[in-house]
């Protein structure tokens, strides 16, 4: 057993990242499929998920900065040279993505005025007009960030089984 296998974040960390993990992809099936729901308390119900999920997500979001910044396990980069670089590129356009697909989503419900479970409304702000642009730039982010998501699970994964590297293991809850 080298010290290597000893680097693991801290259980804060790991689990705002797998919450994170799990939030975006579950908004992002709801986002993907809503649309095919007919109109009615069903597709209220499920796009009030939708949104309570995202304002969960800004949460997790500014839960997870306010950590990394001050109370999260700094380790030491796993690789150098360009896997260093690219991995910090990588991290920084997820926390910029994440953030402007929260934003946006915000924004979102506020134009919209959303009626969560047809029991309490989000107040309709905003130019309405600005509905349908908000919407498809809150999409084709989110569309952005599930794509570099998934990315750096190849990466993680490339890292386990090619490199055989601990890098999965850093993240992986503690029990594994």
């Amino acid at each position: 057993m080298t010290n290597e296998t000893h680097l693991k974040y801290d259980t804060t960390t790991i689990a705002l990242h797998w919450s994170t993990a799990a939030l975006v992809v579950v908004l992002w099936i709801i986002g993907q499929t809503a649309d095919w729901l007919p109109r009615g308390a069903v597709k209220t119900d499920y796009w009030s998920i939708h949104v309570l999920l995202g304002f969960a997500l800004a949460f997790v979001l500014a839960w997870r900065i306010l950590w990394r910044s001050l109370g999260g396990r700094r380790l030491p980069a796993a690789d150098s040279g360009i896997l260093h670089f690219l991995a910090e590129a990588t991290h920084c356009l997820l926390y910029a993505l994440l953030l402007t697909v929260v934003a946006l989503g915000v924004v979102n419900a506020f134009v919209r005025g959303s009626s969560l479970f047809d029991i309490v409304n989000v107040p309709q702000l905003g130019d309405s007009a600005l509905r349908r642009p908000i919407t498809h730039w809150h999409g084709l982010a989110a569309n952005i960030l599930l794509g570099l998501a998934f990315l750096h699970a190849v990466a993680a994964l490339i890292h386990h089984y090619a490199l055989k590297d601990e890098v999965l293991r850093r993240m992986a809850p503690h029990r594994y």
